[in-house]
């Protein structure tokens, strides 16, 4: 095998497999990628067995091949190589190493048989349908930061993709939840996707489909099968298995009956809430909120490092309430506003509350509060 590529696009399809990869592993080839080189083009393809990336990047040629290599070693070598630099690849059969040239550089790297490397079994996929890049990421940004992270309870790892119920018909909804706080992202239901399973689209999933969004006109093909998923833009395809497992009724913890309304800046808000609970304890990092006519008063009162209380002009005209939420799940939220207004719908001191943006219904969340 042997190709010539240009620095950038061989960085950035290295980049996004040696990202796939899994550092800890105890089977050598899934530290590798595995290169394709066939007409004029070199698919780069990597795997943690969950997961499988394939990018495909325009090159010259020279003799068709594949080989693999290790994919962390092969992303710093190049990302250290000068910008615009010509990398030419050569694989030798015979000495089973890969030389990799630019300038003056020269590098030779072990490789293991292509045989070896496991290629994700393809999958038949029920529902087939695109999506514009900012409607997949604003569902999933707006999502992930409530995925749990406890083991124990492995379904609620990852965000719930599916078709759902919403205030004009049927939509794609994205939610996620820890049990502490709740995430329920709607979006217009694209051609094709009624028949969609509901699937749980695993946190490391999330994170690697974030690379893909960033081109607000790129359009990003879904398939959805019961075990698997795909993304694809014309230059990479991501693969990944969903969590086999049921997500619980989300339905049940969005409070219905909430009358209180707040109405508040959103960013003014965050960075008061940042302001005060610098004093709170690490532990608990408990802020409350004190609400009377029109006025916000964002309390801290650490025994260990002292106190600190801030106010604030607000939309508010119900009975006084007193009410303590978890500083870090407080910023989360509210840093998920776009609009200038977030509103809070509060029930009492010890029931769940509900925030949107606005009278957007598309986008609400619901955090738990903390005893104060």
């Amino acid at each position: 095998m042997k190709f010539s590529i240009e620095r950038a696009v061989l960085l950035k399809a290295v980049a996004q497999a040696q990202s796939v990869v899994e550092r800890r592993n105890t089977i050598p080839i899934l530290a590798n990628v595995l290169i394709e080189a066939q007409g004029d083009e070199v698919h780069f393809r990597a795997t943690d067995l969950d997961i499988e990336i394939v990018d495909k990047a325009p090159a010259k040629v020279e003799r068709a091949g594949a080989t693999t290599v290790s994919a962390v070693t092969l992303n710093e070598i190049v990302r250290k190589l000068p910008d615009g630099a010509l990398v030419s690849l050569t694989e030798e059969s015979a000495t089973g190493r890969l030389t990799i040239e630019a300038g003056r550089s020269n590098f030779s790297l072990a490789t293991l048989p292509k045989e070896d490397f496991p290629v994700m079994a393809s999958s038949d996929y029920a529902a087939n349908f695109s999506a514009k890049a900012p409607v997949l990421r604003r569902l999933f940004d707006k999502s992930k930061f409530a995925i749990s992270t406890e083991e124990t309870r492995y379904y609620l790892n990852g965000v719930y993709m599916h078709v759902a119920d919403g205030e004009n018909g049927k939509v794609l909804r994205c939610v996620a939840t820890d049990g502490h706080r709740l995430a329920r992202i709607d979006a217009e239901l694209p051609m094709g996707a009624e028949s969609m399973a509901g699937v749980i689209v695993p946190r490391k999933t999330v994170g690697e489909l974030r690379k893909l969004l960033d081109d607000d006109d790129m359009k990003i093909a879904v398939s959805v099968s019961e075990t698997k998923i795909r993304f694809a833009t014309p230059d990479i395809t991501l693969t990944s298995k969903v969590i086999d497992g049921t997500f619980p009724d989300y339905t049940r913890v969005i409070p219905q009956g909430n009358t209180r309304r707040l109405e508040v800046d959103a960013s003014e808000f965050a960075r008061a809430v940042d302001r005060v609970a610098t004093v709170s304890s690490e532990r608990s990092r408990a802020v409350k909120l004190s609400l009377d006519e029109d006025r916000l008063i964002l309390s801290v009162n650490s025994p260990d490092s002292g106190a600190a209380e801030e106010e604030l002009a607000v939309a508010y005209s119900d009975e006084r309430l007193e009410i303590g939420f978890n500083a870090k799940y407080l910023l989360e939220i509210a840093s998920q506003v776009d609009r200038e207004n977030a509103v809070f719908m509060f029930n009492s001191s010890g029931d769940p509350t509900l925030m949107r943006e606005g009278n957007d219904m598309s986008a609400i969340y619901v955090v738990m509060p903390m005893r104060v």
